[in-house]
């Protein structure tokens, strides 16, 4: 596994984001697409159809995706299918390992902000209200989600890395080991 000192030889081709919710994943696939010449796919929009239903095509455009050479994605959707699909072509994994201090603080702000802006997300959807969030299931809110899953990454990652070997995973711990990882690697010609 390698940290926020070590330097790729190269840009990658293919990348994955790991990390809970909060934590910064489509964020950084958006500072990265451009760095390294990748598409970025945002996970999210093709798995939430109009009233947060699952697509039914998403996988096939998950596939779709994959078989091209240059994307940048969220790891996300595991349960759903996409740790047969991602892993296996991608060449690199960045894992945002943040404190719990530091994700639930973004995901607070970035919650509040779409809730009370009415922002819309994918296919018209919008956050609900913020007192919703304390009443509801783990699968109706996002902050009670990501309070279930936040060990989820730490307990898995080390079968993920035997199982994908092809695939390097770099472990940031907190934003600042992000930004000197990301000052220290090549950008594409």
């Amino acid at each position: 596994m390698l940290h926020s000192d070590d330097v790729l030889p190269s840009p990658p081709q293919r990348v994955l984001i790991a990390g809970v919710t909060g934590s910064g994943k489509t964020t950084l696939a958006s500072r990265l697409a451009p760095l390294w010449h990748l598409e970025h796919y945002e996970i999210d929009a093709l798995f939430h159809g109009p009233g947060w239903t699952p697509r039914p095509e998403f996988l096939d455009e998950v596939r779709a995706f994959a078989a091209t050479e240059r994307w940048v994605t969220e790891w996300q959707y595991t349960s759903k299918g996409t740790n047969d699909i991602l892993p296996p072509r991608a060449d690199l994994a960045i894992w945002l390992d943040y404190p719990y201090r530091v994700v639930r603080q973004r995901l607070l702000r970035r919650t509040l902000r779409r809730s009370i802006l009415r922002t819309k997300l994918w296919n018209g959807n919008v956050e609900p209200p913020p007192w919703t969030q304390l009443s509801a299931t783990k699968e109706e809110s996002i902050m009670r989600w990501q309070t279930a899953t936040l060990t989820k990454w730490r307990e898995r990652m080390p079968d993920l890395e035997q199982r994908f070997p092809s695939m390097q995973v770099v472990r940031l711990g907190h934003p600042r080991e992000l930004e000197h990882w990301l000052q220290r690697q090549p950008t594409a010609s």
